[in-house]
Parts: C-alpha cells; structure tokens; sequence
C-alpha cells in the first residue's frame, strides 16, 4: 500500500507556493490566524491540552501546532508538504516551542504509532485529500483508547458555498481562487457516518462562525457552512 497516495500534488502545491507567508496575519492565512484562537480554545476545553500527547494531522506552517503547544501539549505535526513543514520548523526558532514535525502521511504514521496520542487534531484538512476516510481511519488508528479525535471541515449546501467559495475567494479575496473545491466538501451527517465506520463515537458536532469584517470566530450553533466534530475512541 502506498501510503502516501491519500494526497493531492495540486493541493501541495497551491499550499505550498504560499508557505513562506504561513505566519503573515494579513496573507492568504489571515482566516487560519483568525479562527485559531477559538479553534484552541475549544481543544483544550474539552481536552485539557496540558501534559497531552497530541497529534496534529495536515499541520501545514504550524499555526494549530504552536497554538496547542502553547497550553502545554507535547505536539507532532505531520504533513506532506516539504514547504510547509520548513516554514514550520523555521518558525520554532522564534517562538520557543518544541514540537516534532515530520514529513509523513496520517496512513503511515497510524502504521508507524498506532493508539500512541492522547489527542488527535485534522483540522482544514478533510476538504482536501482526495479520500477523507482513510484520513479518519487513520486518527482512529492513532488515538489511544479512549481518547479524542478532533475535527474540522465545510459543510455542502449553497450557504457553504456563497460563503467558503464565492465570499471568500471571490468577493473578500481572503484566499486564492481555487483554495476550495465544493466537490469535496463534507455535510456532518456524512463525517459522522466516516467517524462511525471507523469505530469513533461522536460526541458533538458544532459551528465555527467567522467574520472577516471584524475578524473573529466563536463556536457555536450554526453548522451551515464551517463546523467542527468532536469523537472518542472507545476502549
């Protein structure tokens, strides 16, 4: 089996022709450093990051990575894309946190540690590999009983799409055209389906608002366009 085929050259690509700018607050990232906070918070409130081993699948530049490490949590970021991991790496030099990136898919490290992490973190992710539950299956491989799976992605209806496509990279121009392909995007009943096959239970799925006016995200209620599911590895 080809571990690494559960990837897409164009999305590592696209991602990583803009890495360099990863940790610019006011790059095509702006959305990423804005949800981060609550992103966080939201973790580490149902999971007391301190003292955690955590996982954090399609880490990227590392912004979810620091923000967890930042708490406490012993962090490994893995991702696929060399540019990405670099800026990452590169920017432990000025924050200070010690976090292990590699150069490995979510398939091939469940191999490599299976039920080694206290928490697993996919977020921003699933709406870009071409076979989200092989992605899943993976954070259930990784997650010791027991423990939690945390997850992101776009729902699929017009809302999503005015909103995640059409506002985002064609009217506020907060990301490059092409960043989204609605084809790919995910309703919560078919995550939770992916998370059920996968032996995972469900313990909550709720919104991710964002406003790129006053750039600010809360959780909440509102799963028509961004939300988040949480699941428990049973023992």
């Amino acid at each position: 089996m080809n571990m690494n085929s559960n990837a897409d050259p164009r999305e590592l690509d696209k991602f990583g022709e803009v890495a360099h700018r990863w940790w610019d607050p006011n790059s095509e990232f702006r959305p990423l450093h804005d949800i981060n906070p609550a992103r966080v918070a939201w973790i580490d409130g149902h999971a007391n990051l301190k003292g955690k081993q955590v996982i954090d699948i399609g880490c990227g530049g590392g912004l979810l990575s620091e923000g967890m490490a930042a708490l406490g949590a012993q962090v490994t970021g893995i991702d696929l894309s060399e540019k990405a991991l670099g800026i990452a790496r590169l920017h432990l030099f000025e924050s200070g946190h010690a976090i292990d990136y590699r150069l490995i898919s979510a398939e091939a490290m469940a191999e490599e540690a299976p039920s080694r992490f206290d928490l697993v973190t996919c977020l921003e992710m699933l709406e870009h590999v071409p076979d989200p539950a092989s992605t899943i299956a993976a954070c259930a491989r990784l997650v010791k009983p027991g423990g939690q799976v945390f997850l992101s992605t776009i729902n699929r209806n017009p809302k999503a799409y005015m909103l995640a496509v059409l506002g985002a990279e064609y009217i506020f121009n907060l990301l490059p055209r092409g960043t989204h392909d609605y084809t790919r995007f995910l309703k919560p009943a078919e995550l939770a389906r992916l998370c059920r096959a996968a032996g995972l239970e469900v313990l909550e799925i709720t919104g991710l608002r964002y406003n790129p006016l006053k750039r600010d995200a809360s959780i909440g209620a509102d799963t028509d366009a961004n939300y988040l599911l949480r699941a428990r590895r049973n023992a």
